[in-house]
């Protein structure tokens, strides 16, 4: 790991000829602590958006303690850094033993199921007793940009007779639910709170816990998202009668945290008049751009280490491989004079970017940096 006090330093000491990935410490610190004092309740990092190591490291001494894992990889991955750290095992599918390693060499306390059937099978490798088991519900609102409900989640109506179950096994019943990634309104977590508030009515018995999952938007150009602070308002308010005494509300922030603090930085292969090609693209940190929803990053440009600025064109850009498809959706505005060997800075990349690169035709980078000055920011 390399530090460097701003993206010009390190352009000028590496002159790199693949991408880059910098992540700016700063910015992740005030991002965690904005969620961690906002949210009513327990923040765990949704790991899947983004698992790089400094990362997660940075999100660890911001103070976030908890952590939601889907795969005991993931579980080992947070542990390797922090043996103190809090996780859980959030994910209703597991691989056979994965619960009891987990367990018994983790001390994870907490699953998910959504079927009696994956009940059955959890319980054979864990010891029940040491557990909390939150039991899915499935939810939905036209405001979610992803849905995450068809492929998990019980119904609603199914929810009290699989808590019910839980509790006969000897575990601690707890409830999750998760609306739906980029979920554009507050009413969508007001909706399933009131849909959950329904269901523990129905209980002979108290649930402490209750997650209502992810899908905290950021916004990007030409894409606004409403401020957290509105979901934070809506989730308090909505959450007065649901939880009493002890009674606690938990969260899985992965993009809200992960996006805002990390930059990617490109450098220009090709210029077809106003189309560019770059040594990264949709097989590497810009996966994230496949789906119908932001279709670009903010950028700047720099020539060597020096920041581009001049008269400006929108750009169509695409990534490295013989792949049609490795194109990115939207248009950027470049310096119009942008050539081969120029690098392109994207901000809010930190999210499912590099989780989720590729190899493909041999194009992969896992060069990453510290922007360590206070002064420096990501584009934005």
């Amino acid at each position: 790991m390399s530090n460097f006090e701003n993206v010009s330093a390190m352009l000028r000491s590496l002159q790199p000829r693949e991408p880059v990935y910098c992540v700016y410490p700063h910015v992740y610190r005030e991002t965690a602590q904005e969620f961690l004092a906002g949210f009513p309740g327990r923040v765990l990092y949704a790991v899947k958006a983004n698992n790089d190591p400094t990362v997660l490291q940075v999100l660890i001494d911001s103070g976030v303690e908890h952590f939601d894992c889907a795969s005991l990889v993931e579980i080992e991955q947070v542990r390797e850094i922090s043996p103190e750290a809090v996780c859980y095992f959030m994910n209703p599918v597991r691989l056979i033993g994965a619960a009891r390693y987990a367990q018994e060499n983790h001390g994870v306390k907490h699953f998910v199921v959504d079927h009696p059937d994956g009940l059955a099978k959890l319980v054979k490798e864990i010891d029940a007793s040491r557990a909390v088991i939150f039991a899915r519900m499935a939810v939905s609102h036209e405001s979610a940009i992803w849905e995450l409900s068809s492929k998990f989640g019980a119904n609603p109506d199914d929810m009290p007779q699989l808590l019910q179950s839980i509790v006969d096994c000897g575990a601690e019943p707890a409830l999750a639910f998760n609306v739906g990634s980029l979920v554009m309104s507050p009413d969508a977590y007001v909706q399933s709170i009131d849909i959950t508030t329904t269901v523990l009515g129905q209980l002979p018995f108290r649930v402490r816990l209750v997650d209502i999952g992810g899908g905290y938007p950021k916004s990007y150009p030409g894409f606004s998202a409403p401020p957290i602070e509105d979901y934070f308002a809506a989730i308090r308010s909505a959450a007065q009668q649901l939880l009493v005494d002890d009674g606690e509300l938990l969260a899985e922030p992965g993009r809200a945290l992960s996006a805002p603090g990390l930059s990617a930085i490109a450098q220009v292969l090709l210029r077809k008049d106003d189309r560019l090609y770059l040594n990264d693209g949709m097989y590497g940190a810009f996966w994230d751009l496949r789906y119908d929803a932001q279709d670009r990053f903010p950028v700047r440009a720099y020539r060597g280490d020096a920041l581009m600025t001049g008269d400006s064109e929108s750009f169509r850009l695409y990534g490295p491989t013989c792949d049609s498809g490795d194109a990115m959706p939207g248009k950027v505005q470049l310096p119009a004079d942008i050539d081969v060997g120029d690098y392109i800075e994207f901000g809010l990349i930190g999210a499912y970017s590099l989780s989720g690169r590729t190899d493909f035709n041999g194009f992969y980078s896992d060069t990453v940096v510290k922007i360590e000055s206070p002064d420096a920011l990501p584009p934005a």
